[in-house]
């Protein structure tokens, strides 16, 4: 068996077809065939339009409220469309209601948005029926500030972003500082609300996606307050709020059913295909994959470094895929990156100190969302002469990896993947071809 010439390409066309086989409409329409007609349709999260055109497909006319990032145009939102039109690319009918909101950190348009959506369900009759369809991304996209302010959550967010806390984490404390999330969407309303769910989050935890509107938390506030303590964060106004008595998040919503319909482990299992198709032999290491970028590259090339010296757990030709969210602690100064381009840069250097090096290497490490933290790029792609290259123009990746500055190094390079937003919201992707 041999393995196909041109690996990049190889990489990068298992991406792209990924995208499209676990694309959220494919995903979605499944689960539509056996529903009923709902009273309204509410789509949030960074795959909010291509999931309302699918419902709208099976449901034309249905009243609909879609609550999308805000940002470049893509094919999942435009920066300046008017509310009530449809994003670039996309063929949203008139009557659907279109909400543009910020992500990572909310601002008043996500206040305005989650403001609206709670009115839109709460204005449904008992009896009615509500279809949710929540995507990754939703817990900035809905943002109504319960016990602190709009300000003091956006800070607290960007402290959790840079701590290193894990997506469960975050969303436990956002889940307690909202008027939205933890079930408290699917609680303003009379009507029986049914969402069906993208994953984007380790182990598909309804709770955690998007922070959880429309499901009951298992959560509670001395949960965020441990956080908060885990990772030193003072948060004075947020502490005040979660030891004052206030009303908790409700654990049980007698009204609510829902159902995860696509999966990080989704997005593997097409880009596998693909590079099975295509004569070389594919292990998934898994989708739940955790932890610093570092330290999660430093794994993957000790699995590396086994398939070279032991042929475990198969010989070259192979692809080894994994995914999973990693996260980075960033430190004062920090440059531009993301977890995926960070990953990328740290496999480079653990790679770099070994004997055979690059040697018969191409890999690519990317966010399906197509923006890798505050980095404009998906991620980014590891050649045989990656470290040679980076030489020759003076680069340091050490010293890169040190400033969390992955996406400059990359760039200079020419070696990051630009797609634009996605529409998508399935994790991490990292794959790694030996030859």
């Amino acid at each position: 068996m041999t393995a196909p010439p041109d690996l990049r390409a190889l990489l990068r066309g298992a991406f792209l077809h990924a995208l499209e086989a676990a694309s959220p409409a494919r995903l979605l329409e499944p689960a539509l065939r056996d529903q009923p007609a709902p009273d309204l349709i509410l789509a949030v999260g960074k795959a909010s339009v291509p999931m309302a055109g699918a419902a709208l497909n099976a449901f034309p006319g249905v009243p609909t409220l879609v609550v999308t990032p805000r940002g470049p145009a893509s094919h999942a939102a435009a920066s300046h469309a008017p509310t009530g039109h449809a994003p670039a690319g996309q063929a949203l009918p008139a009557h659907a209601e279109v909400l543009f909101a910020p992500h990572p950190v909310p601002d008043a348009a996500s206040e305005h948005a989650a403001r609206r959506a709670l009115a839109r369900l709460g204005a449904l009759r008992a009896g009615g029926r509500a279809l949710v369809l929540i995507s990754g991304g939703g817990s900035a996209l809905l943002s109504l500030p319960r016990g602190v302010t709009l300000a003091q959550k956006q800070a607290l967010t960007r402290d959790l972003l840079g701590s290193g806390a894990d997506i469960h984490e975050i969303n436990t404390v956002r889940r307690h500082l909202s008027g939205v999330k933890g079930g408290q969407l699917a609680a303003a309303t009379r009507a029986h609300v049914h969402s069906l769910i993208l994953s984007d989050v380790v182990g598909d935890v309804p709770a955690v996606i998007a922070s959880g509107p429309t499901v009951p938390d298992p959560t509670t506030h001395a949960d965020a307050v441990a956080v908060l303590d885990r990772h030193g964060l003072p948060a004075p106004e947020a502490r005040a709020h979660l030891r004052s008595g206030a009303p908790d998040t409700p654990g049980d919503l007698p009204n609510a059913t829902w159902q995860i319909i696509g999966s990080n482990r989704t997005f593997l299992e097409a880009a596998r295909a693909f590079i099975e198709a295509r004569g070389l032999r594919t292990v998934i290491l898994g989708d739940t994959f955790t932890g610093e970028a570092r330290s999660l590259a430093a794994f993957h090339a000790s699995v590396l470094h086994s398939i070279r010296t032991h042929g475990t757990p198969l010989t070259p030709p192979v692809a080894v895929l994994s995914g999973g969210e990693a996260t980075v602690t960033l430190t004062p100064g920090a440059g531009r990156g993301g977890r995926n381009l960070e990953f990328a840069l740290a496999l480079l250097t653990e790679l770099g100190e070994t004997g055979p090096g690059l040697r018969g290497l191409h890999a690519l490490s990317a966010g399906t969302d197509g923006q890798d933290g505050s980095s404009p790029a998906a991620g980014a792609f590891l050649t045989p002469d990656s470290l040679t290259r980076a030489g020759h123009l003076g680069l340091d990746p050490h010293e890169f990896l040190r400033r969390h500055d992955s996406h400059t190094f990359f760039e200079a390079l020419g070696d990051t993947l630009h797609t634009g937003l996605t529409g998508h919201n399935l994790n991490d992707f990292r794959a790694v071809v030996l030859t």
